[in-house]
């Protein structure tokens, strides 16, 4: 099974958006089937088989997350952050300002799916490959 170390090193692999579908690969290849991020602070539970869980702590500090979803805000934010314009902390705080609460990754189904403050998926999209 894979190891909270195992899902850090995939992570540092990544400096933007842009090397998302590589990081997604490495996390596939370490057996992650799903995994959700709290934009608050940018805790994460990475699910595998047989309900196995590995959860990384708080990231950084709090942010306040906005009240109210802004779509054409974190769609632009979103966009920046594909591209590679932005780094993982940018993109936090972008989503935390646009009233994005969490992402949920379906690494089999190559989905991720935003949620805002009031529990609203908001925006699913596939995962490039």
């Amino acid at each position: 099974m894979f190891t909270l170390s195992d899902i850090k090193a995939a992570h540092a692999k990544v400096k933007s958006g842009a090397d998302f579908p590589t990081y997604v690969q490495d996390l596939i290849s370490l057996g992650v089937l799903s995994y959700e991020t709290f934009v608050v602070d940018g805790h994460s539970i990475y699910v595998g088989a047989g309900n196995y869980t590995q959860l990384d702590p708080a990231t950084y500090a709090g942010l306040a997350l906005s009240d109210s979803y802004t779509a054409n805000a974190f769609h632009s934010a979103l966009k920046a952050h594909q591209r590679g314009d932005t780094d993982y902390a940018t993109f936090c705080a972008d989503c935390a300002n646009s009233g994005v609460y969490k992402w949920i990754m379906d690494l089999q189904a190559l989905t991720c799916t935003y949620y805002d403050v009031n529990g609203n998926d908001v925006l699913m999209e596939k995962v490039p490959q």
